[in-house]
């Protein structure tokens, strides 16, 4: 998990508590459930926001697994399918790298709480690489 020491000393990904849960090849990202994650407490579901953040974190810890990077994949663009609310619970997530050029990889993301086949979101995401060859 080297390769994710970048990512994991960020205070943004501290500060939610997200860590990492590596298995051969695969890659789960966990979002532990604390209150504050909590956006409509009436239902409750977690918020959206904190659920899109976290799969984004996801998302760079799967480039930075699979690719040699000299510095931290930057987002050009996110999007973000809410599927079901996310209950108030931890959530687990794994990206898969669909593409990747020289400069630029496309990465999908899904989220799940219980059962990985129903998933409350997924993400899609155009991230600009640096590999470690051009540093």
């Amino acid at each position: 998990m080297s390769a994710l020491e970048p990512l994991l000393s960020s205070p943004y990904v501290r500060t939610m508590g997200v860590r990492f849960d590596g298995h051969g090849d695969e890659l789960t990202a966990i979002l532990p459930y604390t209150d504050t994650l909590v956006g409509n407490p009436l239902i409750p579901a977690l918020h959206g926001g904190a659920i899109g953040a976290f799969m984004e974190i996801a998302a760079s810890a799967a480039l930075l697994a699979g690719t040699r990077l000299a510095a931290l994949p930057k987002p050009i663009d996110v999007s973000v399918d809410y599927l079901r609310p996310a209950r108030p619970m931890d959530v687990y997530a794994r990206g898969i790298i669909t593409r990747q050029g020289a400069r630029v990889a496309n990465v999908r993301v899904e989220a799940w709480q219980d059962r990985r086949a129903a998933p409350v979101a997924a993400l899609h995401g155009h991230f600009l690489i640096k590999p470690e060859s051009e540093a």
